[in-house]
């Protein structure tokens, strides 16, 4: 989490009727890595939203009030603070600016605030003033065009081009709270007693049977509050103080507010603070700050375009942002991890693979942590071969730094050899018996004993007795101490020793390759189940989201069948096998299989043993 927001900031600025991000705010968001809990507040001007939030952040003054008839609020303005009651949470609070509002003119600016709000947030508070009456609901007009303003499918997904999308909303809306404020009438209702909130709002939204334009305007408020929200809840709040202190609310005291507005306010907090989930996508996918600020980019853009926002193509974009950003995150994390093993070059063969195959793990689940919607597994494939391709890189250097040090160090231990031999020691008779006594003690006895030579220092200790070769056959022919069949006999064992030294460089050598190849399988497999892990959870994930869709639409069946509803019980019935189906369609097994073919397990073992091979010649 980044320090905390002192104060809120403006998201979404309004500039003469069109909707612009802040992008200071959105570099706010990028620094939150934690999941967010959005809670988002609409109503018309003047009622007091931005008071509600205040209370929310747990403080008095933030949001900007007002004591004049002018909207204070204007855009949408953000305050990001930690969650009150869940641990590495954030709390994101959006006030909205006021609908209606008598200065702008322009309802369409109206319909689109509303539009993002209902987008944006995983809890959306309507607020208004006096009753739950069929004005309020009329005002409440911007929830009939929500199916005009938004697109669950993109076209090129869509099954129909008249598709009716209203039964999916349910999935992916905002849980609903209406708050009314100042209201001053009894929980009464006619034929029922006493009556709770929920009662009271559950009454308010109740349909009219009959046929006619009058009817059908009057249901169709009702029916979109009962269709797109997957949870419903009231709160009434009395006045909060008398009428001559209602301007100075901001700066009144406890005291000074009536104690049943402070109660009612308390129980209204505790509810968005236990209630409220974190924000998801389509397809069940937790939003964390940054991802939250490509969704309102993404969003926004597509409003001032003049296009329909999409979930499905929002989705999209945001998954491939975030995609691109998490393979850049996972490839910082294995460099960075594999550059102190770079200090310490060179390496053994088995130092180097297993820090490899440990910082891949670390970076493939850095990568999978924040990753969503990498259906072709491209992402994951792209993460793979940078890696791959960063380890060859040190793999080669690794290499080619023993190398040198066993070049300098042989270099070093013959210096002794090279100044007897320009002495003429060896040129005496017997100088070849001397010659071999220091080579073996003075060179390749000390050579033996010093570590850290790394994966090069046979290879390079053949090659150095391969080219002192003619000199020790030189200093072999002229050691008039030695006869003809004894310099035959030495010249053998000279052969001999090479052959030795060639024939354990290559042992080593493929002892290295077996133990790469068992340790590459057994790496590989452990990133595709990785990898199959996080697609389990995405599946669950959008089954969950499914079957709470369709335990949503049956409660909403059986209510309408109850109340003599038949026809739109029939046709949430429909909705309802839709999503079934779609539910069932969903195949973790088939999805599995496509992965094992996508990733090609035997291929990245090939290309490491190509690799190891080429290095060695």
């Amino acid at each position: 989490m980044c320090s905390p927001m002192p104060a809120p900031v403006c998201l979404v600025k309004n500039v003469n009727g069109s909707l612009h991000v802040n992008d200071s705010a959105i570099k706010y968001l990028d620094e939150i890595s934690q999941p967010v809990v959005v809670v988002s507040i609409v109503g018309l001007y003047r009622t007091g939203k931005s008071y509600l939030m205040n209370r929310l952040a747990g403080k008095q003054t933030g949001f900007m009030l007002g004591s004049t008839i002018e909207s204070k609020t204007k855009g949408i303005w953000m305050w990001c603070i930690p969650h009150p009651c869940i641990p590495n949470h954030t709390l994101v609070l959006l006030d909205t600016e006021g609908l209606g509002s008598i200065d702008k003119g322009d309802s369409k600016n109206d319909a689109w605030i509303f539009c993002l709000a209902v987008l944006l947030s995983s809890t959306l508070v309507y607020n208004s003033r006096g009753t739950i009456d069929n004005q309020a609901l009329e005002n409440l007009h911007y929830v009939t065009e929500l199916a005009e303003q938004i697109k669950i499918k993109s076209p090129a997904s869509a099954q129909a081009e008249d598709d009716d999308e209203d039964f999916q909303f349910v999935r992916f809306f905002p849980n609903f709270i209406w708050t009314v404020r100042d209201f001053v009438l009894e929980l009464k209702i006619e034929n029922k007693g006493q009556v709770n909130e929920d009662e009271y709002l559950d009454f308010a939204l109740q349909l009219k049977k009959g046929t006619g334009t009058r009817i059908s305007n009057y249901n169709l408020p009702r029916r979109c509050i009962r269709n797109y929200f997957p949870t419903r809840k009231c709160f009434v709040f009395p006045l909060p103080a008398s009428q001559d202190k209602m301007t100075r609310l901001e700066s009144l005291s406890e005291n000074d507010i009536w104690p049943d507005f402070l109660n009612v306010t308390q129980h209204f907090c505790d509810h968005v603070f236990n209630k409220s989930k974190v924000k998801t996508l389509k397809g069940g996918q937790r939003v964390a700050g940054r991802m939250f600020g490509h969704l309102v980019q993404s969003y926004v853009d597509t409003i001032s375009s003049g296009k329909v926002p999409c979930l499905e193509n929002a989705v999209v974009a945001m998954a491939r942002k975030e995609n691109q950003a998490s393979v850049e995150e996972a490839v910082k994390l294995y460099q960075s991890g594999m550059e102190q093993v770079k200090n310490l070059f060179p390496v053994s063969f088995s130092t180097i693979s297993a820090e490899h195959q440990k910082l891949s793990t670390m970076a493939t689940a850095e990568f999978l942590k924040h990753s969503f919607k990498d259906e072709q597994v491209q992402y994951f494939k792209k993460l793979m071969e940078e890696i791959e391709k960063h380890f060859a890189e040190l793999f080669v250097q690794n290499m080619e730094t023993s190398e040198i040090k066993c070049q300098k160090l042989l270099s070093d231990l013959y210096l002794e050899i090279n100044e007897r031999l320009q002495q003429g020691e060896y040129a005496k008779p017997g100088g070849y018996k001397l010659y071999s006594i220091h080579k073996e003690k003075s060179i390749i006895n000390k050579y033996h004993s010093q570590p850290d030579k790394g994966v090069r220092a046979e290879d390079v200790l053949e090659t150095f007795l391969n080219k002192k070769r003619i000199e020790a056959d030189i200093i072999l022919q002229t050691d008039t101490k030695l006869t003809e069949h004894e310099k035959k006999m030495k010249e053998m064992e000279e052969q001999s020793a090479l052959l030795k030294q060639k024939d354990e460089a290559e042992e080593k050598r493929m002892q290295e390759l077996e133990q790469m190849v068992v340790e590459g399988k057994k790496h590989s497999e452990e990133r595709l189940q990785q990898l199959q892990e996080k697609i389990k959870e995405e599946l669950l994930q959008q089954q969950q989201e499914l079957e709470k869709a369709v335990e949503k639409k049956l409660h909403e069946q059986n209510e309408l069948i109850q109340k003599g509803f038949e026809n739109l019980a029939q046709s949430v019935h429909q909705g309802i096998q839709q999503l079934k189906k779609e539910k069932e369609e969903l195949s973790i097994s088939d999805c599995f299989s496509y992965v094992k073919s996508a990733l090609d397990i035997g291929k990245d073992i090939l290309a490491m043993y190509l690799l190891y091979k080429s290095s060695f010649k």
